[in-house]
């Protein structure tokens, strides 16, 4: 008699339902796995054989067949061990209870204990969509899984554990919700430590409160990583929602902790110069998120950004635009989000010194032209901030440190900041200026006299692009915000274009 457990599958960061089907009929010692399983599903054969065996039970020698329904849709993985001991263990007459309402996942041992999985939170978040209340998982999985409010987590050790559970002789009790614990996170590093570089800093504050990307550029030693590091701390509280599509993409990349399965910080994320492109956006035969996407919900930090190749560059042109990125393979085309706030951080020459007010540069005129040029324009022009970093003066450097603003403070500015955009985005997809659609921002960034006489100038004079004039009037919404004004002032705008001087300083030929 056919029997069937339900199950669930990935595919990127969406989650689907498998029926796990088993038949045991009479014929032949065989055991087949069909409904397009990859090889590591086609190797769960033996450890359900010996899981079963070492659990205390007998493996039925005769021919079985295990169906994974939809048979169109490719399965992958080793999270189907769990689901297919249990259609087999009730199609031979284990146990005969009604799972309709029930779901397993999970990978077995030989011994029959279960272990870790990826993707269990998109899983949980889709079985509770399709009206499932029991979802037996591994145990280290559980927390993870109890995120989701509306539906029972049942962390598994064993199959034994498992089999004595559905026979109702020790019933194990459901893990306990997780609830996010206050976003009041210290930090090991604060805004404090860094003495001097107030342009840099009232850069950063503005990135924070708008979203926006910033371009530090400066000699060796300036303190450039050292700001970049402590961005997060003065980012704004991450909202309910956040937290849960962020720990998605870290979940199915497999980067959770089991004591802290909910991120509740945003993530700061800051690959090496030899990353590769698909190391970047995304990859692998079923793509798996990339340092882009890792990033999501908070910062993605280049650092020595010429040293990156010139594909990886390229690469983050259109997921900075658009706030996903799409990676397609042979077997599939998936799409992972990435709204980030994208640091990068570089000197203006190979030897570092090219404009230092005391040292002199070693490199020749080519040289820097060439280095300069590996930033393309295009990627240039999606920066919206462009800060020079110069060497801190030693009165800054020896001075008391309690005179440096704390990150607590510069903090509660930018919620306060975020909070009006929150109010401004409402019903839209946008959620800070710096994703603010172009057809909205006649109506969200009104101009006085002053400040439309001056970007006007400015776009004409400077030469800027569509694409910059756009940015700079959402870095001047920004500011605006920041000085509680609902019109784009003249400071306003003038601060905004100072920050988009830079390009006509060192890229100017």
């Amino acid at each position: 008699m056919v029997q069937q457990v339900r199950s669930m599958g990935l595919y990127g960061m969406d989650a689907f339902e498998v029926s796990v089907e088993a038949d045991i009929m009479k014929g032949l010692t065989a055991f087949d796995i069909v409904g397009l399983p990859d090889a590591s599903i086609k190797e769960a054969r033996e450890r359900v054989k010996s899981a079963i065996r070492n659990s205390g039970f007998e493996f039925p020698q005769r021919t079985i067949v295990v169906n994974l329904a939809p048979a169109n849709v490719k399965k992958s993985g080793s999270v189907y061990d769990l689901p297919i001991l249990a259609a087999i263990l009730r199609a031979a007459g284990a146990f005969d209870n009604d799972l309709s309402d029930s779901a397993f996942i999970g990978e077995l041992s030989l011994s029959g204990d279960l272990r870790h999985i990826n993707g269990i939170l998109p899983m949980a978040i889709e079985a509770k969509k399709r009206g499932i209340r029991h979802f037996y998982v591994p145990a280290s999985n559980a927390a993870e899984g109890a995120i989701v409010e509306g539906i029972e987590i049942i962390p598994v050790n064993s199959i034994p554990q498992l089999a004595a559970h559905l026979r109702g002789k020790n019933t194990i009790k459901p893990a306990e919700r997780i609830m996010p614990v206050p976003s009041d996170t210290s930090y090991p590093v604060d805004f404090s430590d860094v003495k001097g570089q107030r342009t840099a800093k009232r850069a950063l504050e503005i990135a924070a409160c708008g979203g926006h990307n910033v371009l530090f550029i400066g000699s060796p030693g300036t303190g450039k990583s050292m700001l970049a590091k402590r961005l997060p701390t003065i980012l704004p509280d991450m909202t309910f929602e956040e937290m849960i599509e962020t720990t998605k993409i870290h979940s199915v990349a497999g980067m959770l902790s089991n004591d802290y399965p909910l991120l509740t910080t945003r993530p700061f994320r800051s690959p090496h110069h030899t990353v590769s492109p698909p190391g970047l956006s995304g990859g692998g035969t079923i793509p798996h998120p990339g340092e882009i996407s890792l990033a999501h919900n908070g910062v993605l930090f280049l650092d020595e950004l010429p040293e990156f190749s010139k594909a990886a560059m390229e690469i983050l042109r259109q997921p900075i635009e658009d706030g996903r990125v799409t990676i397609s393979r042979v077997n599939a085309t998936l799409t992972y989000p990435c709204t980030i706030t994208l640091i990068a951080a570089m000197n203006p020459c190979p030897c570092g010194y090219f404009g230092h007010p005391t040292r002199k540069c070693s490199c020749s005129k080519q040289a820097v032209s060439k280095y300069l040029a590996r930033i393309s324009g295009p990627l240039l022009d999606r920066l919206d901030l462009h800060v020079e970093v110069p060497p801190v003066e030693f009165e800054a450097f020896s001075g008391d440190s309690t005179q440096e603003e704390p990150s607590s403070v510069i903090r509660e500015r930018v919620n306060k900041v975020r909070k009006i955009q929150t109010r401004r985005y409402k019903g839209t997809e946008a959620s800070c200026n710096a994703q603010m659609p172009p057809s909205m921002m006649s109506e969200l960034c009104p101009m006085d006299d002053q400040a439309r006489f001056i970007i006007r100038r400015s776009f004409d004079s400077l030469g800027f692009s569509a694409r910059a004039y756009n940015r700079i009037l959402k870095v001047a919404r920004t500011i605006a915000d920041m000085d509680t004004s609902e019109i784009i002032k003249k400071d306003h705008i003038l601060e905004a274009v100072q920050f988009r001087s830079l390009d006509r300083k060192y890229w100017s030929n």
